[in-house]
């Protein structure tokens, strides 16, 4: 199963970068994973928000297949401990699942349609964090499920 974070824009914090590329780099030994990112919309300031979720909602959608079970990355859904968590990703290489994409949305959340493409919405946390910082805490979460898995001593239980 290939592991997707699709993202609007670019991370540009050179701290933060580094820090996702070295989990992205752990993530390598247990699963093909990516993260991939939109431009940010064009002039966002002349639109409205409406506008700018369905901007951002169409050229998310470029990158999805047909057959990608889409998770949201949303403050309004489920939250699970890491253990859960890990469980939910297990169930869900066996399901036979080829591609899981957990989206980040632009600064007004996403798109009606995106809602409705989407399978299910994740929450972090019920506090709110940069969008960059989002892509941090994902990634070391999804590798933290996987040593989880694999029962090696990176969670501490």
């Amino acid at each position: 199963m290939e592991s997707i974070l699709l993202c609007v824009g670019k991370t540009d914090n050179k701290a933060l970068k580094e820090l996702i590329q070295t989990y992205q780099k752990r993530l390598g030994h247990y699963t093909k994973f990516s993260l991939q990112s939109i431009d940010d919309i064009k002039n966002s300031k002349n639109l409205s928000e409406a506008e700018q979720k369905l901007r951002e909602g169409k050229a998310l959608q470029k990158h999805l297949k047909p057959a990608d079970r889409i998770i949201l990355l949303d403050e309004g859904g489920k939250t699970f401990t890491s253990v859960a968590f890990a469980e939910w990703i297990n169930k869900q290489q066996l399901s036979g699942v080829k591609r899981l994409v957990f989206i980040v949305g632009g600064p007004y959340g996403f798109s009606s349609e995106l809602y409705q493409l989407a399978t299910q919405k994740i929450s972090l946390s019920s506090m709110t964090f940069s969008h960059q910082m989002v892509r941090l805490f994902f990634v070391e979460q999804l590798y933290r499920a996987h040593t989880i898995l694999k029962n090696e001593p990176y969670h501490h239980r």
